[in-house]
């Protein structure tokens, strides 16, 4: 009687299972890779110090990339025109937010200075065809104090569970607005730049049912 019910667990058991094609499309599947764009911002921020500041950026970015200086530019036009400084701005990654299929991450965490000046970052990490991930947006300001360094890079990853509502935006109502979106829609950033060269950054992230704030950053006009 043993033996009938093994059989007949091992029976089910081999219905159930996946078969081949199921295999193949898990493997074809986009899927969030947060430990691959950990270690893509730590290659970045090596390579600032061993290469230099200006010339890790233009490697790391995409030909589309936008950065604030405090105006929006094309990272890769405005890059071209910079000398490396002596000595690099150093940083590290704190938390990442990635899309469900992974097209889209953003990292944040502190930086510092060889004036001595603290500040952090927000980056935003853009899948390429061979699976690199190079960056499409980068910001971040300085801080009255240091960002205290965490135990473990936080990690969240957006929910795949059902397809986000769009996200539907308000009119520019004459400020500049750079903005993009994971392919699966669970990952959203904006960042908004007023006519004084002040700015908003927001990043959105699917979850529960709903897209979450998971970023929200003010950045006050340059004196």
């Amino acid at each position: 009687m043993r033996f009938a019910l093994v059989a007949f667990a091992l029976a089910l058991a081999s219905c159930a299972a996946p078969g081949p094609r199921d295999r193949y499309e898990r493997l074809l599947t986009p899927t969030a890779n947060p430990g691959k764009v950990i270690a893509t911002e730590l290659a970045f921020a090596r390579a600032a110090q061993e290469d230099g500041q200006w010339t890790a950026f233009r490697e790391f970015a995409t030909g589309d990339a936008v950065m604030f200086v405090p105006e929006p530019v094309n990272a890769q036009t405005w890059l071209r025109s910079q000398s490396d400084p002596a000595r690099s701005v150093a940083w590290q990654p704190h938390a990442v937010w990635s899309s469900c299929d992974g097209s889209l991450a953003v990292t944040r965490g502190a930086w510092q200075r060889p004036d001595g000046s603290d500040g952090y970052f927000t980056t935003v990490w853009q899948r390429q065809r061979d699976g690199d991930y190079t960056w499409v947006m980068d910001q971040g300001d300085v801080l009255p104090e240091p960002l205290a360094a965490p135990t473990m890079i936080a990690t969240q990853v957006a929910d795949c569970d059902s397809p986000p509502t769009p996200v539907v935006m308000s009119g520019r109502n004459g400020n500049t607005r750079s903005e993009g979106r994971s392919d699966d829609g669970t990952l959203y950033w904006d960042v908004v730049v007023r006519p004084d060269a002040s700015r908003s950054v927001m990043v959105k992230l699917w979850q529960d049912g709903a897209m979450r704030n998971v970023v929200s950053e003010e950045v006050a006009a340059p004196q």
